[in-house]
C-alpha cells in the first residue's frame, strides 16, 4: 500500500454484485480520497465480479461458490492479476476480519450472510448491517459479539437507519429510560398493498418482484410483497434498539418518503425523510458521525404533494403476524421463521407453490419444529437446518 493510501479507510463489501453492493461502490466512487476497496464478494456472479475487480482492483475477491472462484481466478489473470481469489465460508470470513479491513458492508442476502457478518463483529469492525438475517437468526449472540469486541454496528436498511438517526445517543439503555415511547416502522406495502386475498392466490413471481418504489433482488422483493421483509425488520429493530414488538408499530406508507419515525414520551415524533434511494443510508453509515454526499437527488416536497398512512391488514399479510409471534416466542423461533421463509420463497420463485403458500409453510414450521434456547451459534444453525428440512417436506406434501 502506497503512502497516499495508508490513511484511506479499508472497505470489504460482502455481496458486492447485489443492489446494496453496487450502490455502496457508487457512493465510494464519489469519495476515493476517503475509502479504499479491500475485498469484494459474491456467490456465483462471475461476469459482474470481473467488471468490479477490473474497475476497483481490490486485494481480494471471494466467490462463495468454489467452481465460480476457479472460473474467476482464470479470467482475472488478464485484467486484474494482482487480485487474490478466495472461496467459500473460509474466504468470506477472512476478508471480513482481516486487518486491512476497517468497515464491512454486510449485504449478503439470507442466512448465508450470518457467518462472515458475525466474524466482522467479533473482529471489532464497523459493521454496516444490510443483512437483517444476522440478527433474525442470532440476535443475542450477535449483539454480544458487538459489545465484547467493541465493534460499531450501524444499520443500513433504510428504516433502521432512519430510526437510528431519530434516536437519542443512549438508546442502548432501552426505550423508556431514554424517553422513547415507541418506534413507528414504515412499510411501502409492496406491489400487493391493495389486492384482495382472492387476488393474492393468483399472483406470479414477476408481479411479486415488481416493487413500486425500490429496486431490489428477487428474494427480498418477494419478502416485501408478502410483508415478511417488514416482519424481519421488526425483529431486527427489537435487537438493534433494545425493545420488544409491543413497542413497535408498523405503518403502511406507500410513498416511501418517511423511512421511519420515533415517538417520545413528551409527544414529539421525529421522522427521517428522503427519496427512496439506498445510497442515503449507505453514505450515512460510511461517514457517521459525519455526513458526505451520496449522489441522491434533493427531496422535492412540492412534487410529492401528499403523504399517506394505513394500518397493515394481518389477514392478507400473515407473514407480519408470524414474525411478531416468533420474536415473542424467543429462542430459535426467529431462525425457524427465516429458514422456512427462505425455502418457501425459493419454491414460489420456481413456480412450484402459490404466493399465499409462503405464509402457510412458515406457520407450519413454527408450529412443528422444536423451539430451543438460542444458547450458541451451533444451536441456531441446527434449528435453521431442521426448519429447512421440515419446510421442504411440507412443500412436497402440499404439492401432492
Amino acid at each position: 500500500m502506497g503512502l497516499g493510501e495508508a490513511s484511506l479507510i479499508g472497505i470489504t463489501i460482502l455481496g458486492s454484485t447485489g443492489s446494496i453492493g453496487v450502490n455502496t461502490l457508487d457512493v465510494i466512487s464519489q469519495h476515493k480520497d476517503k475509502y479504499k476497496v479491500v475485498a469484494l464478494t459474491a456467490n456465483t456472479g462471475v461476469e459482474r465480479m470481473i467488471e468490479q475487480c477490473t474497475q476497483w482492483q481490490p486485494e481480494y475477491a471471494v466467490m462463495a461458490d468454489t467452481d465460480s472462484a476457479e472460473l474467476l481466478r482464470a479470467k482475472l489473470k488478464a485484467v486484474a492479476a494482482d487480485v487474490e481469489v478466495l472461496s467459500g465460508d473460509e474466504g468470506l470470513r477472512f476478508v471480513a476480519e482481516t486487518e486491512q479491513t476497517d468497515y464491512v458492508m454486510a449485504a449478503i442476502v439470507g442466512a448465508a450472510g450470518l457467518l462472515p457478518t458475525l466474524a466482522a463483529a467479533k473482529a471489532g469492525k464497523r459493521v454496516l448491517l444490510a443483512n437483517k438475517e444476522a440478527l433474525v437468526l442470532s440476535g443475542q449472540i450477535f449483539m454480544d459479539a458487538i459489545r465484547d469486541s467493541g465493534a460499531e454496528l450501524l444499520p443500513i436498511d433504510s428504516e433502521h437507519n432512519a430510526i437510528f438517526q431519530c434516536m437519542p445517543v443512549n438508546f442502548g439503555d432501552g426505550l423508556a429510560p431514554t424517553g422513547v415511547q415507541r418506534i413507528l416502522l414504515t412499510a411501502s406495502g409492496g406491489p400487493f398493498r391493495s389486492k384482495s386475498l382472492t387476488e393474492l392466490h393468483q399472483v406470479t413471481p414477476d408481479q411479486a418482484c415488481a416493487h413500486p418504489n425500490w429496486v431490489m433482488g428477487r428474494k427480498i422483493s418477494v419478502d416485501s410483497a408478502s410483508m415478511m421483509n417488514k416482519g424481519l425488520e421488526l425483529i431486527e429493530a427489537c435487537w438493534l434498539f433494545n425493545t420488544t414488538p409491543e413497542h413497535i408499530q408498523v405503518v403502511l406508507h406507500p410513498q416511501s418518503i418517511i423511512h421511519s419515525l420515533v415517538e417520545y414520551s413528551d409527544g414529539s415524533v421525529l421522522a427521517q425523510l428522503g427519496n427512496p434511494d439506498m445510497r442515503t443510508p449507505i453514505a450515512h453509515g460510511l461517514a457517521w458521525p459525519e455526513r458526505i454526499k451520496s449522489g441522491v437527488a434533493s427531496l422535492d416536497l412540492f412534487d410529492i404533494a401528499r403523504l399517506d398512512f394505513e394500518e397493515p391488514d394481518l389477514e392478507r399479510f400473515p407473514c407480519l403476524r408470524l414474525a411478531c409471534e416468533a420474536m415473542q416466542k424467543g429462542g430459535t423461533a426467529t431462525a425457524i421463521l427465516n429458514a422456512a421463509n427462505e425455502v418457501a420463497v425459493a419454491e414460489f420463485l420456481a413456480r412450484r407453490i402459490r404466493f399465499t403458500d409462503i405464509a402457510k409453510i412458515v406457520e407450519l414450521a413454527l408450529t412443528n419444529v422444536e423451539i430451543e434456547e438460542a444458547t450458541s451459534l451451533q444451536t441456531v444453525l441446527a434449528a435453521d437446518k431442521r426448519a429447512r428440512d421440515y419446510s421442504n417436506t411440507a412443500i412436497q406434501e402440499l404439492a401432492a
